[in-house]
């Protein structure tokens, strides 16, 4: 939840098997007034610890043993909707697709410059607080209206999603096809 606009006390949980990458990640997000509440060696770590230390945002390697990262993604979500920043060296559209309908609302492709790191997670944890600000108007709405939001990447580029209501009552969180001009 976005607290006072950016608040530089967001409690970070790293999931990332390279432990030189974890450590430097560690120390680039407390050097910026980030908590890190917990480090992950994998992705089933990962999941253990999203769920016993309740952070607010989740800094995720996308290929971890045991558990990869899209799946620890998802499974943490499932459990409880947190923003989702994921790492990886594979930028791949279809890697992103599987990344963003696991939960994730920023991509990092290795190698990644430091001062994207932080502008990402706080983007991650103020996106997905529209997320759910649009996702409570959609479930007030009485007609099946879409919602649309965007996320960008590090690198710049911008993945609209849509969020609309089914018949079924269930809300859909889909990315926006492109549109030929």
């Amino acid at each position: 939840m976005l607290r006072d606009g950016y608040d530089d006390r967001i409690r970070v949980l790293i999931a990332e098997d390279e432990t030189i990458i974890r450590l430097d990640m560690r120390q680039l997000l407390e050097e910026n007034g980030l908590v890190v509440c917990g480090e992950a060696r994998d992705g089933a770590e990962a999941i253990e610890l999203a769920r016993d230390l309740e952070p607010d945002v989740v800094l995720l390697d996308v290929r971890m043993p045991n558990v990869d990262g899209i799946e620890a993604a998802r499974r943490i979500y499932a459990e409880r909707p947190i923003p989702m920043v994921m790492v990886t060296a594979h930028a791949d559209r279809p890697l992103v697709e599987k990344a963003i309908s696991a939960g994730a609302f920023a991509y990092l492709s290795k190698p990644f410059r430091a001062a994207d790191v932080v502008p990402a997670i706080r983007a991650a944890f103020t996106r997905h607080a529209e997320l759910l600000d649009a996702r409570r108007a959609v479930g007030r709405t009485v007609e099946d209206a879409p919602v649309e939001i965007s996320i960008t990447s590090s690198a710049g580029h911008v993945w609209p999603l849509r969020v609309q209501r089914r018949s079924d009552g269930k809300v859909e969180v889909s990315l926006v096809e492109e549109r030929s001009g």
